[in-house]
């Protein structure tokens, strides 16, 4: 079983970016509760994680935040594909915590696909980790019962909730926090 919770940074191509960032990225701080980028924008940046945590959420018809994934130090955070092909943006990521982050602007990454093909074909690999980490995500929503997905998410990161509050963690699960304690008294 992969250990790593994102697990598309296990793709060798997703290492190419956040190399990327390292060598090239310009330090931007965040603090908790600011956008890296807003859901119905086009990203402006991609980075690598130097400190701190990040959530990518949406919002219900009600106003209701869901949390669609949790980044981590060491992470990469972009709006991939679309910020790179300028299309706004589907979700929206904010800080869970001050972050410091090597960012890199999309419209630049976007030039210099348009003239390498190279980086072209390390988008699209890149492209297809992330995407294959997002459906098994969404398929085991449907095939796994929650206390799977929580031992899964545990497994994972250990260290989860000294990150993330609880609520976060489980709108990140599709359960209520009171299921989410139920399960933890489990283990």
């Amino acid at each position: 079983m992969n250990t790593e919770f994102n697990s598309y940074r296990d793709s060798e191509v997703v290492a190419y970016w956040i190399d990327l960032c390292l060598r090239e990225g310009e330090m931007r701080h965040y603090e908790r509760g600011d956008y890296f980028f807003r859901e119905g924008e086009v990203a402006r940046y991609l980075g690598y994680i130097k400190s701190g945590t990040l959530k990518y959420i949406t919002f219900g018809d009600d106003g209701t935040e869901h949390v669609m994934g949790l980044e981590f130090t060491g992470g990469f955070v972009t709006d991939f594909p679309f910020s790179l092909r300028g299309l706004k943006a589907r979700t929206s990521v904010v800080a869970a915590s001050p972050c410091d982050i090597l960012c890199i602007p999309t419209a630049e990454i976007s030039d210099r696909i348009a003239l390498d093909p190279k980086m072209n074909e390390i988008m699209a690999a890149s492209t297809e980790a992330v995407f294959g980490m997002v459906y098994d995500r969404y398929k085991a929503l449907y095939s796994l019962t929650p206390q799977q997905r929580y031992n899964d998410l545990i497994s994972r990161h250990p260290d989860i909730f000294s990150l993330f509050p609880l609520r976060d963690i489980a709108s990140f699960l599709k359960i209520t926090p009171t299921h989410l304690s139920r399960l933890r008294k489990n283990i």
